[in-house]
């Protein structure tokens, strides 16, 4: 009896102790949800968010809440890239380490196959506006508060109001925003290059940066570029697209990003259940390393998946649509009246779509079908079946598609060719 009451109260204390560590978000088999392209014929293929947010900037959950959703999402790389200068949490959590999202979600992932990159997001008005810096080995160095300027910072504050909203923001966090906004952004950029960080500019079609939506180089941008301090671009960012970005990344080969930029829980903003995915950017990578994914970024060797569209340089988007997308044959379909004796001129094809994206072809080919237009949806992860009108019997067969939704400039969808022996 006395072992049964001993049993019972512990059984009780380890109820009590582990409450909310019952099991993790990505245990929640019913709900994953997992983003999967194929590696290349000589790359890996990896899957990144470069640009999320936490509670140590202006972020709504824990560190290692990103971590989870980015396990359940299938993501390779993640970054956690709180503000420098804007911290609206201040108050509640005064964050003086600018690694302490970084450390946290690295503890948390340290057990799993995930990536964890440092980094930070310099937050300026434009110009040069909002820049993203990884790969950082310390980012307070980033971060310069020159207290001999605090009566300079409550000027800007009280005169300009520096851009903030004091109507919805606290006191104290706009003078630490004006403070360390002081300090030249140049000057941060420069840190970060120094530690061998990845910059990239952020959002450049934000209204909040560019009113009209499109995103422009500044001066002080093209600057950057110059001195190869600016190293890519989002041409992606939450729920937005610009064909400008993208332009400006294939005219000063800056590397192509896109990210979720997220700050809420991501099934709030990209739900699974509704069938819609996180943008993300797709990096091809020598080997599943930090080392290979910050030699691929800083090569440009990634492309962007945003609301069913595949965005990049073509040279980097081609052998990835060509791992994507296969053809084989299954052989001419047999007669089936009395009176022919033979087959008929008429070749069956399997298609098949080896990714999370959904596809989008429009044949080029001289050939027609039988049962479809020129026009071909491939679902994710599937297959389909054409039967092609040979005319006559063939011992190679060539299909040539656009994917419409694909993009290599903003106004022109790659071409892949397709073969199989018959």
């Amino acid at each position: 009896m006395k072992k049964i009451v001993i049993l019972i109260i512990l059984v009780l204390c380890n109820t009590v102790w582990s409450h909310g560590s019952v099991r993790t978000i990505s245990e929640d088999k019913d709900f994953i949800e997992e983003i999967n392209f194929p590696g290349t014929a000589d790359r890996h293929t990896l899957v990144s968010d470069l640009h999320t947010h936490s509670v140590f900037s202006d972020g709504h959950v824990w560190p290692n809440i990103r971590v989870e959703e980015a396990l359940r999402n299938g993501l390779d790389v993640l970054a956690i890239t709180e503000h420098l200068e804007y911290q609206p949490h201040i108050a509640q959590i005064p964050n003086k380490d600018r690694n302490a999202a970084y450390l946290e979600a690295s503890r948390y992932a340290n057990k799993s196959n995930l990536i964890v990159l440092s980094g930070s997001e310099i937050t300026r008005s434009m110009p040069p506006g909002h820049m993203n810096a990884i790969f950082l080995q310390d980012s307070n160095k980033l971060l310069n508060l020159d207290k001999k300027k605090e009566e300079e910072a409550k000027r800007l504050i009280d005169e300009e109001s520096y851009g903030l909203n004091l109507k919805e923001q606290d006191r104290s966090m706009a003078e630490h925003y004006a403070l360390a906004s002081i300090w030249p952004a140049e000057e941060a950029v420069l840190e970060a290059n120094n530690q061998g960080g990845f910059v990239f500019w952020n959002h450049p079609m934000w209204t909040s940066q560019a009113i009209d939506g499109i995103a422009r180089l500044s001066d002080v941008h093209k600057i950057f570029i110059e001195k190869n301090q600016l190293h890519g671009i989002e041409i992606v960012n939450e729920d937005t697209f610009s064909e400008e970005a993208l332009k400006i990344a294939l005219d000063n080969n800056l590397t192509i990003i896109g990210t979720s930029d997220v700050h809420n829980l991501i099934e709030w903003d990209y739900s699974a259940r509704k069938g819609e995915h996180r943008p993300v950017t797709l990096i091809f990578a020598k080997a599943r390393t930090k080392k290979s994914v910050k030699e691929a970024l800083f090569e440009g060797r990634t492309v962007v998946w945003f609301k069913e569209m595949l965005i990049g340089k073509e040279n980097n988007l081609l052998p990835l649509l060509e791992s994507v997308i296969s053809m084989e044959s299954s052989g001419y379909q047999e007669g089936t009246q009395v009176d022919i004796k033979q087959d008929t001129p008429i070749l069956n094809v399997i298609i098949k779509n080896n990714s999370s994206a959904k596809l989008q072809l429009q044949n080029q080919s001289a050939f027609t079908f039988m049962k479809n237009t020129n026009l071909i949806e491939l679902p994710s992860n599937s297959e389909i079946k054409l039967q092609i009108k040979t005319i006559k019997k063939l011992e190679n067969l060539q299909l040539d598609f656009l994917v419409l939704n694909a993009l290599i400039t903003p106004d022109k969808n790659p071409l892949i060719s397709l073969m199989t022996k018959i």
